[in-house]
């Protein structure tokens, strides 16, 4: 058979597939004698759709012709950088960056040895059992971004809308089922309030140490709205909260030491309460970071991930005088060491201020901590007042009320990076107009599995099944309601698929079954771009404006092109 003669088939054969759906939505409604239209109190009830069961069959088997017929997306770019909001380069005259996970990107060594350090405290100072210490790090277990129901003890995935995405919330290592999630909460859908904490604290200097329920009826309003348009609540207010949200890379060995803990205790009939056993674990994890720090900086080409695009990121900043800082929660000892090995030990020629120990989010927040400059020679943080912040010299603490008055920078001026939504990007972008953009490493491996063959057709399919899901699903006859639910069962199938390709427990960070994660929406919200990588940057002119794609909204046309 000629080629020319094999593509006339496939065309013949795509455009029967077609019309056959097409006369899925477009055929004529056939009436039943005893229907009638029915008004009811400005509403009407609309007739039902009647198909034979071939119908069906023939609808579902023109969809996969369809499908199959359709050319793969092409593959996404990883060294690409996305944007959420317009951002134009050439409004960016100052560069700044926070250290670890921005500049600097650990080997899992650092997971790992931070999650031994972490059950070594539980055993020899809070007394857990000695078993304990055979527990392994496992790295795939948990992902950025997950929240943690501190009372209940239960791991779990959430959307943009506070709902669970079934079969990715935990107790310990044993994943719930729907009726599990149904028993426990009632519903898959969390109220804001129970997510994000019961808030009482302050806002700003105006409620300083003012107890939300002694305000007035005007300002609680207006302090819950704040809430509810997604204020950091790692800085301006302050919650107890049962939730806790993981949404930083430290995090991971934290929550896999937490549930293999719990799943221990439970192997073995051990009673425990889930409040303690959380806060055992954080206050264990947290005290181990000196330590952490220390062995890290002994042994730096061990622990770190050298980018030798990152000289060329820095040089090109500098040739364009762009004036650059780095604002770090670490100690400078420890952040000396791995920009020495990653830029160079002149590394600091770089950057015209320098703030380490900072104490973030606290930094941006409480405008009465003064900079303190650190001694060099005696490693001793001196007494006297800081008046000016100079190129060559270190800082310690601070806040960003007196590093813009000093430096004379405005907000939209200023591009700033970091890797953790609230507690680098929330408070300057929403309170100080800095421009904002998230390093996010997880998205070389995200994109990795976005670009295989077996993502593609499945997401593909998936998506074209449920529209004839979404079409069907009002027929009246019972035969015809089986055949929906068996595509329903199918569906069901290829969401798990989907999601195991990312991480068979909790699947990808940025995207549930239907709707973006809870990180997902934070991050959008907070960034207004977002990348694997600083050097990615390299891609791009100096004047480079970066677009937000344009969405398409519910109510929308699903193309624009026929």
């Amino acid at each position: 058979m000629e080629p020319a003669d094999c593509r006339r088939r496939t065309s013949l054969a795509t455009m029967r597939s077609l019309q056959s759906i097409y006369s899925l939505f477009l055929a004529p409604v056939r009436l039943r004698p005893s229907l009638e239209i029915v008004r009811l109190t400005g509403m009407y009830t609309i007739p039902k759709r009647e198909y034979s069961q071939e119908f069906l069959h023939k609808c579902y088997q023109d969809h996969r012709a369809l499908w199959e017929s359709k050319k793969m997306p092409d593959d996404v770019n990883p060294k690409a950088v996305f944007g959420s909001n317009e951002l134009d380069l050439r409004d960016i005259k100052v560069y700044g960056f926070d250290y670890d996970y921005t500049l600097a990107n650990y080997e899992v060594a650092v997971e790992t040895l931070i999650y031994d350090l972490g059950k070594n405290v539980l055993v020899s100072k809070y007394r857990y059992p000695e078993e304990i210490k055979s527990l392994q790090y496992n790295r795939d277990f948990a992902v950025r971004g997950l929240h943690y129901d501190i009372e209940k003890g239960l791991l779990m995935k959430m959307d943009q809308f506070q709902k669970i995405q079934v079969g990715s919330i935990y107790r310990g290592l044993t994943c719930l089922s729907r009726e599990d999630i149904h028993d426990i909460y009632g519903t898959r859908s969390l109220p804001l309030h129970y997510v994000e904490g019961h808030l009482r604290g302050s806002f700003g200097e105006d409620y300083a140490d003012t107890s939300v329920e002694h305000l007035d009826k005007d300002k609680k309003t207006s302090l819950y709205m704040m809430a509810r348009d997604e204020m950091n609540p790692l800085t301006t207010l302050h919650f107890h909260t049962k939730m806790a949200h993981l949404a930083d890379l430290f995090s991971l060995p934290e929550m896999c030491l937490l549930s293999q803990v719990a799943q221990y205790f439970h192997d073995h009939n051990l009673p425990y309460h889930s409040v303690p056993l959380f806060n055992d674990v954080k206050a264990a994890i947290a005290s181990i970071h000196p330590e952490m720090h220390r062995i890290v900086g002994r042994n730096i080409s061990e622990y770190l991930i050298k980018d030798p695009s990152l000289v060329t990121f820095f040089n090109r900043l500098k040739e364009h005088k762009k004036e650059i800082f780095i604002i770090t929660n670490s100690p400078f000892y420890f952040v000396n060491a791995g920009m020495s090995y990653l830029l160079g030990d002149d590394w600091r020629d770089y950057f015209d201020v320098v703030v380490a120990s900072a104490k973030k989010p606290a930094f941006f927040t409480d405008s009465m901590r003064p900079f303190r400059e650190l001694n060099e020679e005696i490693h001793i943080q001196t007494w006297g007042p800081v008046t000016s912040l100079d190129k060559g010299k270190i800082y310690l603490e601070g806040n960003l009320r007196q590093l813009q008055q000093m430096k004379g920078w405005q907000g939209p001026e200023v591009l700033y990076f970091g890797d953790h939504p609230y507690s680098d990007l929330a408070d300057v972008s929403l309170n100080h107009s800095w421009r904002t953009g998230a390093i996010i490493w997880e998205l070389d491996y995200e994109i990795q599995c976005l670009n295989s063959e077996v993502y593609k057709k499945t997401s593909g399919w998936l998506m074209i099944l449920q529209s004839l899901i979404e079409s069907s699903q009002d027929f009246e006859e019972e035969e015809a309601r089986e055949i929906v639910r068996q595509w329903e069962k199918e569906r069901d199938e290829l969401r798990t698929k989907t999601k195991d390709m990312f991480n068979r427990h909790f699947g990808s960070v940025f995207r549930t079954h239907d709707n973006p994660t809870y990180f997902s929406r934070r991050l959008f919200r907070f960034a207004d771009i977002y990348t694997a990588r600083l050097s990615n940057l390299n891609n791009y002119s100096i004047n480079h404006t970066f677009y937000p794609r344009r969405g398409v909204l519910p109510h929308e046309y699903k193309s624009l092109f026929v």
